[in-house]
């Protein structure tokens, strides 16, 4: 099982939201290459980027930090936030990010995941952002009336081979996952042909809810706030992973 650290980037920061919340945003860095080096020189081999610019604003802001994280690790980046047409996702894989994250595209644009995956096949993810079981959209500040689990069913459909799934109430709370809904995720991706990978995001606060998503058979977890608050250690999570049952590289 793959750990990939979070960076959110918000004013060129390294920030952390509570809840989505925007107005609830704590810097931990305003270094945020510096802390992408730090995870890679912790063992990390992947990293979560997210524009929170770009999300809120429907197209990428903060690529120039991008750029540079890029150019000084050598860590498999995946990048979500504002990649809504299929100019900002080729800009974005042209710089040398191993994977996009879509998001609004998923629920607005459903034709244009269609055809991104049908160009860059399992280097476009879907992330599947849900508050009380509804998909929320622009950067959390909109919801849906369709649940996170139908949506992932549809997009199935259009071959879309990865979804990363994020609980927003749990997010940035130290709450721990919420395994219920996951579950229920996972259900529903194993039943394509092939099965889809999940990974999973929010809430993350110790090493046993690193084994307990490992028992669940997720292929990955994001963690963020747990990391800049010392609750968990990273090299200790990445180390925890490893003992667990092994399931799909990210990526692989």
């Amino acid at each position: 099982m793959i750990i990939l650290p979070a960076i959110d980037l918000h004013d060129g920061h390294c920030v952390r939201l509570y809840q989505g919340d925007y107005r609830q945003a704590t810097v931990y860095s305003h270094d945020p290459v510096a802390v992408a080096q730090r995870w890679q020189e912790a063992g990390a081999r992947w990293l979560h980027l997210v524009d929170l610019d770009g999300a809120a604003q429907g197209q990428p802001v903060n690529l120039a930090t991008v750029e540079r994280i890029r150019a000084a690790t050598t860590l498999q980046i995946e990048l979500g936030g504002g990649l809504r047409d299929l100019a900002s996702i080729e800009r974005v894989l042209s710089l040398g990010i191993e994977r996009v994250v879509l998001g609004t595209s998923a629920v607005r644009q459903p034709t244009l995941v269609a055809e991104a995956v049908k160009r860059w096949g399992e280097r476009i993810a879907v992330g599947l952002d849900a508050r009380a079981g509804l998909v929320a959209i622009a950067g959390w500040q909109q919801t849906e009336a369709i649940t996170a689990v139908a949506l992932a069913a549809q997009l199935c459909t259009l071959g879309v081979a990865r979804f990363i799934y994020t609980d927003i109430a749990r997010d940035g709370t130290l709450g721990g996952p919420n395994l219920e809904a996951l579950q229920a995720m996972l259900e529903v991706v194993k039943q394509a042909q092939p099965a889809r990978a999940v990974i999973a995001s929010g809430g993350v606060r110790s090493l046993e809810d690193i084994r307990s998503l490992a028992r669940l058979g997720v292929e990955g977890v994001i963690i963020g706030k747990a990391l800049y608050t010392g609750d968990v250690e990273l090299a200790a999570a990445l180390a925890c992973a490893a003992a667990c049952e092994p399931t799909a590289e990210a990526g692989a």
